[in-house]
């Protein structure tokens, strides 16, 4: 079953294309990257898929339905979205921040306190730690952490990162990825980078975009074989 599927899905802003013919598919628990320079397009191919981007041609489909005609509140609340800046509210402490969608959706407060603890212990994170602290007092890591809790405490079906480790160390950045792929193990992830070894690192299938086009897509363990210049490129600097 396709989780996401784009049908040649322009996106122009400004009257500026960003996105043109844009037709591909992922499957229910796949994990896909996003790969390519600043500025190909990846980013915006990511928002189409809770709806911050509107497409101005095309439509991209969640689970067989057209993003254009559904409910957004609902929609996002069943996508985790973990951003490149951790967004955490910071006049609410670690604790407050898990439990934001809980809230939300009224869970009783026994069954939020007991999913918020399970998903910081995921993280490395002990509540007895942690849970009472305010972000201001985290490390850019621990911050980090704790907005992908926060993405994944309602167990959605589908996991957003644009990506969420480009300014932190390379060592944090692969324990994180670590983390990440052991906490959204059932979950379909999509991921955008332009660290070709981070794409390895965390996805099956890559597909790379250039001026708003996609120009590659396919699995991760064939990417070296791929003629495509920029492709290429991209694998050198792996190396």
């Amino acid at each position: 079953m396709s989780a996401i599927e784009y049908r040649d899905l322009g996106v122009s802003i400004a009257n500026t294309p960003i996105l043109e013919g844009v037709t591909f598919t992922i499957a229910s628990g796949d994990r896909v990257a996003y790969l390519g320079r600043s500025g190909a397009g990846k980013t915006t191919a990511l928002k189409t898929i809770n709806g911050l981007r509107v497409p101005t041609s095309g439509a991209i489909l969640v689970d067989g339905a057209d993003v254009a005609q559904q409910d957004l509140v609902a929609l996002r609340r069943g996508i985790g979205y973990v951003m490149q800046q951790p967004a955490l509210f910071p006049h609410r402490t670690v604790f407050e921040n898990v439990a934001t969608l809980p809230r939300l959706l009224e869970w009783p407060e026994e069954k939020t306190r007991a999913a918020a603890e399970e998903w910081l212990r995921k993280l490395d994170l002990a509540p007895e730690k942690f849970e009472r602290r305010y972000p201001r007092m985290l490390s850019g890591g621990e911050q980090q952490r704790v907005a992908i809790a926060r993405a994944l405490i309602g167990a959605p079906r589908i996991l957003l990162c644009d990506e969420p480790f480009s300014a932190l160390d390379p060592l944090i950045r692969v324990d994180l990825q670590t983390l990440l792929l052991g906490a959204a193990h059932d979950t379909t992830l999509v991921f955008v980078t332009h660290d070709v070894r981070e794409a390895l690192r965390v996805a099956r299938r890559i597909v790379v975009f250039d001026a708003g086009c996609v120009i590659a897509d396919t699995p991760a363990t064939s990417l070296h074989d791929h003629e495509h210049p920029l492709v290429r490129r991209f694998m050198a600097s792996a190396t």
